[in-house]
């Protein structure tokens, strides 16, 4: 016991860590606790990326705001010694990758006294699929990107970013304070009264043979259910692990026909590293559409452990891309059964710990959503197989609202990568947006118009969302960070714009490839080593 405890108190130092990272150990670093997680990984009911995302970063902040009371007292038998002083984050090795200069560095000397980085080892572009005047043109791009942002935002020097934290952390400890972890049960009685009735009346008006109707209210009952699973896949109903994901589960799979767990692999890691396109999954949406103009260089995803090309279909598809969004997201529901049914099948959640049962639970409650659906609403109750199409078409594109409000937060914002001295809260509102709507419309939006206050703190309550704003406004005015608030209608029309503007591009990159064809094929060598 004396010697676990001497081992666990050890003061290791920045070049021990190292050593352990390089040798393959996954090491963070929470409250001043080292601690070695390769034990944990297959236990990880988030699945392994979120921690491989951290590994040589003080995790803290997100470790916190993203997990219970009961998990925060697990870490210790993880601990294998602790840091004295501020811990200087490196670069996660599943960030490196391919850089700019080639190299992949994991410098801790990113950015100088001035705040601005010293070395562009977040550009990740891949020159697999791209000419050298391509790369150029995008590498500029992505300087600019960086330039502009740093001019936006508090400067990237550690004092500035430990203020920020600071305040941040006296911020979470305010917001318990005031019971805004406490849930309203008696707003999820309305919730789930509100879908009952969605759902009769979808009966009702399936029963009268008013068929397209019913697809409707269908939709917009999935739509509802939604928000409640969300809730609880941040256990922000109960704060129980078992309870709230045994709701979360309930509602996504037989009710939904989709995969809690799915979303919560996905979801967990773009909690982390938002808007960064070469991690974030959700950003990651090739061949139809490119929310960053990286994205036209073919980027590897560390999600998905394979390349991104801009193939010739989405040269083809991304310049029309802020005509075709709307269309796009109409059909997003079937993408989310895909994903489902490959994370089903393939097992790609946890086997082991807490979680072990979900993947069987799902699959079991697709079954039942297939039998309902399916069977009991498609085959059984419309008459031909016009009407089953057309009712599954409808049905599904209602939901597009819903896709939209996604993609809304984030589409629109800053998707630089500032380096790992970024603090946690500045990097949420730096590629956040929230939608001002009101409070008598909170309930269509189900509390994703608050995205940079879910980021923020993902486990408060949805329903104690909008009281948590005017204390992040406050937050915000003292440390200087842009707080990004717009109506829905200028939301989208800042997407909008931001599609048309990658679309722009990617239209001078296809003028520019042209070019370059047309000088090979006329005889005019390119420069030696390209």
């Amino acid at each position: 016991m004396g010697e676990t405890s001497i081992s666990k108190d050890r003061i290791l130092s920045a070049g021990q860590i190292d050593d352990l990272i390089a040798n393959g150990q996954s090491i963070i670093v929470i409250d001043q606790k080292v601690l070695r997680l390769d034990a944990w990984l297959p236990y990880h009911p988030g699945g392994h990326k979120p921690i491989q995302h951290f590994i040589g970063k003080d995790a803290t902040d997100e470790f916190v705001v993203m997990h219970s009371a009961e998990t925060r007292q697990m870490i210790d038998r993880y601990q294998i010694g602790r840091i004295e002083g501020r811990w200087n984050n490196l670069v996660p090795p599943i960030q490196k990758g391919q850089s700019y200069d080639g190299e992949g560095r994991g410098s801790r000397n990113v950015v100088d006294a001035s705040g601005n980085p010293t070395s562009l080892e977040t550009l990740h572009l891949s020159n697999e699929r791209n000419t050298p005047e391509e790369l150029a043109f995008l590498n500029a791009q992505t300087k600019d990107e960086i330039s502009l942002t740093l001019d936006r935002y508090p400067s990237l020097q550690i004092k500035v970013q430990s203020d920020i934290v600071e305040k941040y952390r006296a911020l979470y400890d305010q917001i318990h304070a005031e019971g805004l972890y406490e849930c309203n049960y008696t707003a999820y009685i309305w919730e789930f009264a509100r879908c009952a009735l969605l759902f009769s009346i979808m009966l009702f008006l399936l029963h009268i043979k008013w068929y397209c109707t019913s697809a409707i209210f269908l939709g917009w009952f999935w739509s509802q259910m939604v928000f409640a699973a969300h809730d609880a896949a941040h256990m922000a109903i109960t704060h129980d692990f078992f309870i709230d994901n045994l709701i979360g589960m309930i509602i996504a799979a037989p009710i939904g026909g989709l995969s809690l767990g799915w979303w919560k692999r996905t979801h967990n890691v773009h909690h982390l590293v938002t808007n960064m396109p070469e991690h974030d999954p959700d950003n990651q949406h090739l061949p139809f559409l490119a929310v960053n103009h990286r994205f036209l260089g073919s980027l590897w995803s560390t999600y998905h452990e394979r390349l991104m090309p801009y193939t010739s279909f989405a040269r083809k598809f991304v310049p029309y891309q802020a005509y075709l969004y709307y269309i796009i997201l109409m059909f997003g529901r079937f993408n989310l059964y895909v994903q489902s049914w490959l994370f089903l099948a393939q097992g790609q959640g946890p086997r082991k710990g807490l979680a072990w049962w979900h993947r069987y639970f799902e699959i079991a409650g697709n079954v039942v959503f297939w039998i309902w659906f399916g069977y009991g609403i498609i085959y059984r109750s419309l008459p031909d197989p016009t009407t089953r199409i057309l009712f599954i078409l409808i049905s599904h594109a209602v939901t597009m609202p819903l896709h939209v409000q996604f993609t809304l937060s984030h589409f629109a914002m800053s998707t630089a990568d500032l380096g790992p001295t970024e603090s946690f809260p500045q990097r949420m509102l730096r590629t956040t947006m929230d939608v001002d709507c009101p409070e008598w419309l909170d309930w269509i939006h189900g509390g994703l118009q608050f995205q940079a206050i879910h980021h923020l703190f993902p486990r408060v309550p949805r329903h104690n969302l909008r009281r948590v704003q005017k204390l992040v406004l406050g937050f915000c005015a003292d440390v200087g960070i842009p707080y990004a608030l717009y109506g829905f209608v200028k939301g989208n029309e800042k997407v909008v714009g931001s599609l048309a503007e990658v679309a722009r591009q990617a239209r001078i990159l296809e003028e520019c490839r042209r070019v370059v064809v047309g000088r090979v094929g006329a005889g005019v060598e390119r420069p030696h080593g390209h």
